[in-house]
């Protein structure tokens, strides 16, 4: 709770939505895709989500777009309501949490508990990786290292257990001095 990030995270809940819809447009224009995420499945359309037994509705199909858009991958309920907002969507904060918990149900998207404690989605395409989570800014680095799941196997089997799934999430301190996500002004980023 103590966290440099838990910190950070009230600092953001006191902002304005005008300042943080500003903050996230710094966090789109800065980030950059790693290439494990260059390419992304599309579900978009009408018909791919009565697929996966939802009814293409307009708020469905601009929070899909906006999952499968964004550059940031990790959205909180709040944040794809701001950005929507910025769109000039109109959709109320109370559906987008019921279109987050529908697609997270039909398995379009994967909920995270990180520091900041509050969930975060992201689109959920099909294959496993874990997360580098940065304390000083909360940014979130991908990746998966097969050495670290082999090993990660061996030890459950060794100790009697067969895994079914798993998440790792590491948190982390950035030591690169000339990271370009870390604050320039502590009072300008989360």
């Amino acid at each position: 709770m103590g966290t440099p990030l838990h910190a950070a995270s009230k600092a953001v809940q006191a902002r304005t939505a005008k300042g943080f819809i500003g903050f996230l447009c710094w966090i789109n224009r800065y980030i950059i895709m790693d290439p494990l995420h260059s390419h992304r499945g599309s579900v978009t359309n009408a018909s791919d989500l009565k697929d996966h037994g939802l009814k293409a509705t307009g708020p469905r199909l601009s929070i899909l777009r906006l999952f499968e858009t964004s550059k940031v991958r990790h959205l909180s309920a709040e944040d794809v309501y701001r950005l929507l907002m910025g769109e000039g969507i109109d959709v109320g904060l109370a559906t987008v949490y019921r279109v987050l918990t529908q697609f997270e149900q039909a398995g379009l998207l994967q909920r995270h508990h990180f520091e900041t404690g509050k969930a975060v989605f992201e689109l959920n395409e099909g294959h496993h990786h874990d997360h580098l989570v940065c304390l000083q800014c909360g940014r979130v680095e991908e990746f998966y290292d097969p050495d670290i799941e082999k090993r990660q196997m061996r030890i459950a089997k060794d100790r009697g257990f067969a895994i079914r799934e798993h998440s790792l999430h590491l948190y982390a301190d950035c030591t690169k001095a000339d990271c370009p996500y870390r604050p320039r002004n502590p009072d300008t980023r989360p």
